[in-house]
């Protein structure tokens, strides 16, 4: 993912932070690499102080939370004895007094850290901490998908096998493609998803050979719902799941199936996926 896309997310995240939270000020970064976390976005701030300052783990507030993987506040930062002070000279710049500090933790992994501050030594209350946690979570669930992401477009990117000679890669093949719908409509990223339904296509064109419906001449269109719909149902999903999965209500699923059996020709649902198959629109 593009350094300006991580940045997007962060910032969103401490943005969401400060207006549920009322933080004056918020910062935070994701790692760039195993070992080292920058802070690297900053809104409310006046000063650069902060921003490219280098967090250790042990060190401070945030090395410390980096090592216990838990949310620690501090109600005056550079009097605090629960805290290491090797960053005081960049948070005093700032003018930073009362300070949170929150991992953002995927599979059990720190992956970086949100920060929000007050100018004054005062309690930061429950407000400001669900606020903090809650937009860790949310972006939490951001990498998350995108990591899932990833590794689906690198089982899509691999040569197509064929289902005569590997049934079971196949398969994999046509897992991949579901999960990658149902993920495309969870990344806020649009050019993340605009990859995620490209290689999507790849997967589709490939059951077809040429890609084209060979009875009817590639006519066959489907909106976008009406393919992952029916993706679900190709993966042996009940109406009830596939509603759970995409995050629709059951009647619906059934108006976009009864929809793709009309434009695909076809009397059942299995029926309705060979059909799909054949065109071109599913793997």
């Amino acid at each position: 993912m593009a350094e300006s896309e991580r940045a997007v997310d962060v910032r969103t995240a401490l943005l969401r932070m400060r207006r549920r939270g009322g933080l004056p000020v918020a910062f935070g970064g994701l790692f760039s690499g195993a070992q080292q976390f920058r802070i690297s976005e900053l809104t409310g701030t006046t000063t650069d102080s902060l921003h490219g300052l280098a967090i250790t783990a042990g060190n401070g507030l945030g090395g410390k939370v980096l090592t216990l993987s838990r949310p620690i506040s501090v109600i005056d930062y550079l009097l605090s004895r629960a805290i290491s002070h090797e960053y005081d000279g960049a948070v005093g710049a700032e003018g930073l007094r009362s300070i949170m500090a929150v991992p953002v933790v995927v599979r059990g992994r720190v992956r970086g850290l949100l920060y929000g501050a007050l100018r004054q030594p005062l309690i930061l209350g429950d407000r400001a901490l669900s606020a903090a946690v809650e937009a860790a979570r949310e972006l939490e669930r951001t990498l998350a998908a995108q990591d899932e992401a990833r590794r689906l477009m690198a089982v899509a990117e691999q040569p197509v096998p064929e289902a005569e000679a590997d049934p079971a890669a196949w398969e994999e093949v046509r897992a991949a493609h579901v999960d990658l719908r149902t993920l495309a409509q969870r990344v806020a990223d649009p050019q993340l998803r605009a990859e995620i339904l490209t290689a999507c296509g790849r997967l589709a064109r490939a059951s077809s050979g040429d890609g084209r419906d060979r009875a009817s001449g590639g006519r066959v269109q489907l909106s976008p719902r009406e393919v992952d719909v029916l993706a679900c149902v190709a993966s042996g999903a009940t109406n009830s799941a596939a509603a759970d999965r995409l995050g629709l209500r059951p009647e619906t699923v059934k108006s976009y199936l009864r929809s793709c059996m009309r434009k695909l020709g076809a009397n059942t649902r299995l029926h309705a996926v060979v059909e799909a198959r054949r065109a071109g629109l599913l793997p």
